[in-house]
This record gives C-alpha cells, structure tokens and sequence, in this order.
C-alpha cells in the first residue's frame, strides 16, 4: 500500500495540500507542535522529551522538503534540547509562540515583556489567595509563567477554579492567557503560533505546508493554514490525538488528518519521506 492509500486526508482542501507537498517538496514546509505532538505528555514539562524516532524522520524530510521548523510554547533553546534537534540540519525552533528563535545552535529574541516580571512576583499570593488546590505548580518559562493543575487531585475543577482570578492578574500586567492541556499560561499579547507560522512561510517561500498539533495552543496555527489556504497556499492540517479526547476535539473537528500522538506523527512524516523520495 502506497502513501496515499494509507493517508486519505478528509477534506478536499487537505488533499490538495498532500498533493502539492507531493509534487513540490522543495517549496514544501513540515512545520510542527513539540509537546503532545513530537513529544509524549508527561506530568513533569521538563522531563518531556521528543519520541525516539523524531531525529531520524526530520533528519530524513529535512533532506527533501524546502524547510522543517518546529513551533513551539516552550523556550526555543529548551525544545531544541528536549527534542534532539541539533541532529537535524537545518531545523528552525520557533519558541514562545515565535517570540524566540533557535538556528544551528543559536537563539535569537527580543526583550522580554515587563509584565512578565510582575506576574512572576504577584502569581503566587493569587493562587493562595483563591484557594489553589494542593498539586498546582508554576513553570517559569522566562518569557511567560504557567500554572499547571496535571497534579492536582481534579485537575479540570482546579483550571476552572484558577481560569478567572489567573485571566484578571494577566490583564493587570497587559499580558494574556493561552489555555491549553490542564495549563494556564501567561504570555505577552500578539504572539502566538498562527502569526509565527504565517511568517515563517513568507519567509521561505512556501508553496504549500503540512502542520501538525495537538492543543489549544495550535488553533492558531490551524486558523492561519486555513486562511492561507484562501491565498493560495496549500496546506494539510493534522491533529495528534484521538478525536474523543476533550482538550483536541477543536483541532480534531478542523484536521484533514487525525494521528495517533507523536508515534502516529513519526510513522506519517516516516512515510511522506519515503514517499517523496520514492519519486
């Protein structure tokens, strides 16, 4: 069974785009999520680490397609640790939702947000404030501050408990709040995945892309796909997650593609090079 037998994206647009990646990989981008999608959850965000096929597939794709770039949430230069990525020429991280940029070893950002300090300070005194339950913990991410509620004894219960004291402390110091997966993260205001994306694929050139998500997070890199698509972009959207899960359904409702997590993600970028090379 070929390829395209066993991936048969459920939209007409989605098969216009694997068929443009197909038949121009050289102005072709695979771009895509770390955490969820190259990378299994795990209760601990710095133990997280990319699945072991990762390196080898990109290390393949990066051969044949115009760019691979990672878009992350997570510090660029952490991704690129956690994930290998300095064993795959000519990858780019995107970190903090293109805020920050790694490229053969090094990372490029502008200055952080001052809200970001103060949310770091007053965090704290707010989760006590309200009642966070036993479990909550903060990351700091340098450029952004999550609250995580993976721990606790009801997660979902705990995130909603949070959702609106966490919104009003981000407000205060001009940042937002990007939901994601038992996760309220913190963040400056005009970055996310969609706009990091976009300009990422004007930078290169792109004639056509293949994105891959699993969260909340990755609705914007979804949305700005599908508005490309309307300038003549082609473009294949694929969802790392079973279509029942809670937290993806959003993503699973848009995709042309649904995966089976980060080893659905390796088993379809292992077969698309294969493919692409095969031609």
């Amino acid at each position: 069974m070929d390829f395209e037998e066993m991936y048969v994206p459920a939209t007409a647009a989605g098969r216009d785009g694997l068929r443009a990646i197909l038949a121009g990989p050289g102005e072709a981008v695979v771009a895509l999520d770390f955490d969820g999608t190259l990378a299994p959850i795990v209760a601990d965000p710095g133990a997280a680490r990319a699945h072991p096929g990762v390196v080898g597939v990109l290390r393949g794709l990066a051969s044949v397609v115009g760019a691979v770039v990672v878009v992350t949430g997570r510090p660029a230069g952490v991704a690129a640790e956690f994930g290998g990525f300095e064993g795959v020429p000519g990858l780019v991280v995107l970190g903090h939702y293109g805020a920050e940029r790694w490229e053969g070893g090094v990372v490029t950002a502008p200055e952080v947000h001052p809200g970001v300090a103060g949310v770091r300070v007053a965090l704290p005194e707010v989760l006590e404030r309200v009642g966070a339950p036993e479990g909550t913990w903060v990351e700091d991410k340098g450029r952004s501050v999550a609250v995580h509620t993976r721990r606790t004894e009801a997660p979902e219960e705990a995130l909603e408990l949070l959702r609106a004291p966490v919104e009003e402390l981000a407000a205060e110091y001009g940042l937002v709040v990007e939901p994601g997966r038992l996760v309220l993260e913190l963040r400056p205001p005009g970055v996310d995945k969609g706009a990091a994306l976009t300009g990422f694929l004007r930078e290169r050139g792109a004639r056509s892309v293949l994105y891959a998500g699993d969260d909340l997070g990755d609705v914007a890199a979804f949305a700005a796909v599908e508005k490309l698509r309307g300038q003549g972009l082609a473009g294949l959207l694929v969802c790392a997650g079973a279509v029942g899960d809670a937290p993806v359904r959003e993503l699973a409702d848009r995709a042309d593609l649904v995966v089976g997590g980060p080893e659905g993600v390796v088993e379809l970028l292992g077969a698309l090079g294969e493919a692409v090379r095969g031609r």
